[in-house]
């Protein structure tokens, strides 16, 4: 049987900084809306005696479907944020009406949202860059068997904070890689500071 799980509201950072007329219920709603279709999809596969969800997925395919859907679920419920409708584009959400067509390539007003599965929030990005970026840690039981006693996926740390160019190291790049950039450790600090939930 698939368990359901909740947002513990009393995890959430009543001082944390939130730009954008963004609300801390906003997050709650988007964790919300990811939790219950993840409920749905894998009691629907469960009755068919598939695998859930969280063990067909790879890790990348997982990450980015978490932050498609929690910037959508975000432009959803929040009050001036929309998706940027600019294909790849950055950030991920942008204040509606800044840009024309709410679409930018890269633009500055925003929030860029990133998904990792490593605790405290480091998480590659394709460029250092100033900006808002909200980091959703999240937890995927893999390992317990029987397979069909896993516990969901669920939301272990969320963070906030607008980071600056000099925030990024560069990590070297191989002969076949992506060149990405990550927070150095003070950034990573900087993000940290403002937490918005922890279990």
């Amino acid at each position: 049987m698939i368990a359901r799980v909740t947002v513990d509201v009393s995890k959430f950072n009543q001082n944390a900084i939130l730009p954008y007329e963004l609300r801390l219920e906003d997050i709650q709603m988007a964790m919300r809306d990811v939790y219950d279709f993840f409920f749905d999809v894998n009691s629907y596969l469960a009755d068919k005696g598939l695998q859930r969800l969280d063990d067909m997925l790879r890790p990348a395919i997982m990450s980015g479907l978490l932050s498609d859907m929690l910037t959508a679920s975000l432009a959803k419920h929040s009050r001036v944020l929309v998706e940027n409708r600019y294909f790849n584009g950055h950030p991920d959400l942008i204040v509606q009406g800044v840009y024309a067509g709410n679409a930018i390539k890269a633009g500055t007003e925003g929030i860029e949202i990133k998904t990792t599965r490593k605790i405290g929030g480091a998480v590659d990005t394709h460029g250092a860059r100033e900006q808002w970026m909200g980091v959703f840690v999240y937890g995927v039981d893999t390992d317990s068997e029987p397979a069909r006693d896993r516990q969901p996926m669920k939301f272990i740390e969320v963070f906030l904070a607008k980071v600056t160019v000099e925030d990024f190291r560069r990590n070297p790049r191989g002969e076949l890689g992506t060149r990405t950039a990550t927070l150095h450790k003070d950034g990573i600090k900087k993000l940290r500071e403002n937490w918005l939930y922890r279990l």
